[in-house]
């Protein structure tokens, strides 16, 4: 049996990633997909990129991997400025450059993977959607380009991981490894089946926590004088986003709209 590690969300959480990655080597598993946003949120983008650029054979576009360096970005605030100027430029490129969407087939499964939807990196899907929403994940677009549909979608962006079956088709969110929101326990996938076989055969989807070290990544960031720190300690020590924390709201459960 072949096994991939999926991961995603790092924002710049270098400790963090390296937990996971230490996890993913004892089990001994060398292959990583990676699902985008490398960036921002967290003090060391750049070691983050230059890490899963070491350590990811497959690296995908997300939503901040797309905007922060982007030179027409309208939106700005300090935060912004300064996880980019923390890239080098040479990032800037690499990261916008990313491809959108990366498919394979294992244990005669069709899978795609991308960032958020798969209509563009910044198309947000939340936990909460309709049938409509769920069906629009495993829909060929211009983004995604021709080719087989998949039946089985893995994305990223939420910072919210579940999994969801329902019509022979089989959708997961893979949580975010630096940015994990609910519990912010660093979480990641891994798919286990038969890689590039078009025979059915056994497949399964693991989600792993991996504890780490959140308050020594805290001290790094204050040590850095990154901006939004109070944010980014509401987020990797009570995962809680910071937009709810500034704006004084507390999360809430969340349960599955009914399908129309």
């Amino acid at each position: 049996m072949d096994q991939i590690a999926l991961m995603s969300d790092v924002h710049g959480n270098l400790t963090a990633l390296e937990a996971v990655l230490a996890d993913i080597e004892r089990r001994g598993i060398r292959r990583i997909f990676n699902l985008g946003d490398y960036v921002g949120k967290g003090p060391r983008g750049q070691a983050v990129v230059d890490r899963c650029r070491e350590v990811c054979e497959v690296n995908l576009l997300g939503n901040w991997d797309d905007f922060l360096p982007d030179p027409n970005r309208t939106e700005d605030r300090e935060g912004l400025r300064w996880w980019k100027n923390e890239l080098r430029e040479d990032q800037w490129a690499w990261l916008r450059g990313l491809p959108f969407c990366h498919d394979f087939l294992i244990s005669g499964r069709q899978v795609r993977l991308f960032h958020a939807s798969s209509t563009s990196v910044h198309h947000r899907i939340v936990f909460d959607h309709d049938e409509a929403e769920y069906l629009s994940f495993f829909e060929n677009t211009p983004a995604t380009g021709d080719g087989p549909v998949p039946t089985v979608v893995g994305y990223a962006d939420i910072h919210d991981p579940f999994l969801e079956e329902d019509g022979g088709r089989t959708l997961f969110n893979t949580g975010s490894v630096g940015n994990c929101l609910g519990d912010p326990t660093p979480v990641y996938v891994i798919l286990e089946g038969v890689l590039d076989s078009p025979d059915p055969a056994p497949f399964s989807i693991q989600f792993v926590r991996v504890p780490y070290d959140a308050p020594a990544e805290l001290a790094v960031a204050r040590d850095l004088a990154m901006p939004e720190l109070d944010g980014y300690e509401s987020e990797i020590l009570n995962g809680i986003y910071r937009t709810d924390f500034y704006a004084g709201t507390s999360a809430t459960y969340h349960g599955r709209k009914t399908h129309a």
